[in-house]
């Protein structure tokens, strides 16, 4: 029992770092209904600028500072440059555009910092805790409490601040936001900054975690299973999402591996996801669109 606690465990701290890539995406599609596929060449272009800038000797709070001045201009470029100009066009001209986004922020970042991978470390220890029995690692309960805090800030920001209830005005009804009076560019100008902060934290975690590489944006394809059981514009959800993808993968791996030859952990999680959409395609927390015919 303690063993599988163990994994278990293992496997939902693993999923809080699913959940902070996945919040990047909810951010975006709640307010837009874009789904940004760019969500991962953000979280490696936040790593990147961040490491370049200690690798160069900057401080840890003035390279934190200046990373993230430069993810919010980043995020502010996008939406004034690609897809404000795109407004009201097909979900499909706007999902090619942000996978464009992608491919030029990747080919950026490797013009500016080259291709070579980097260290980060962020001070955190990744060594095993023991609680009771069960082996925790230091460095995963340290991001689950770091991606408890983010959601816990962005849960309280869209419920009890102005911006925040326009956010939310906006997601239920666009043209009903504007005939009130709310300015639609200027609120996604902040909720891609908000997405830019977002990719910082999770590029953050995940580059100390694997090290900060160009393979880091694949990370994009691991939050999808997280939004289709989610919910694609819950933030609460993201995070059960992504607990259940992690507790789905380790558990799946440990104790089913064995019987089909292993590697199950890299493809079960698309699996569910599949499965889950057959039985409920809005996700545990999506909001349900109903169409008159």
């Amino acid at each position: 029992m303690s063993f599988f606690i163990e994994v278990l465990v293992g496997g939902l701290l693993a999923g809080i770092m699913y959940s902070l890539v996945a919040l990047g995406f909810v951010l975006i599609y709640k307010t837009s209904g874009v789904l940004n596929f760019a969500q991962g060449a953000m979280v490696l272009f936040a790593a990147l600028t961040f490491v370049s800038l200690t690798e160069h000797h900057v401080p840890f709070a003035a390279a934190l500072v200046l990373t993230l001045a430069a993810m919010v201009l980043l995020g502010w470029l996008i939406e004034r440059i690609v897809l404000g100009p795109l407004v009201n066009q097909p979900a499909i001209t706007l999902f090619m555009a942000t996978l464009g986004i992608s491919y030029f922020i990747e080919g950026a970042a490797q013009l500016l910092f080259g291709t070579a991978t980097h260290e980060l470390d962020l001070g955190i220890p990744d060594e095993p805790l023991h609680f009771a029995g069960v082996s925790v690692s230091a460095f995963d309960l340290a991001a689950a409490l770091i991606a408890g805090a983010l959601v816990a800030a962005l849960t309280i920001f869209f419920r009890t601040t102005r911006t925040g209830l326009s956010f939310r005005a906006v997601a239920d009804d666009q043209l009903a936001a504007i005939a009130v009076g709310l300015r639609l560019p200027r609120i996604w100008t902040i909720v891609w900054t908000l997405a830019g902060a977002v990719a910082l934290v999770a590029g953050l975690l995940w580059g100390a975690r694997l090290g900060v590489q160009f393979s880091l944006s694949l990370i994009v394809l691991k939050a999808l299973p997280v939004l289709v059981l989610g919910g694609f514009d819950s933030i609460p959800g993201a995070i059960v999402g992504g607990l259940l993808i992690g507790a789905i993968e380790k558990l799946a791996e440990v104790y089913v591996g064995p019987f089909v030859g292993g590697g199950i952990e890299g493809w079960i999680a698309y699996v569910a996801a599949l499965g889950f959409l057959l039985i409920r395609p809005a996700g545990l927390f999506g909001q349900r669109l109903a169409e008159r015919a």
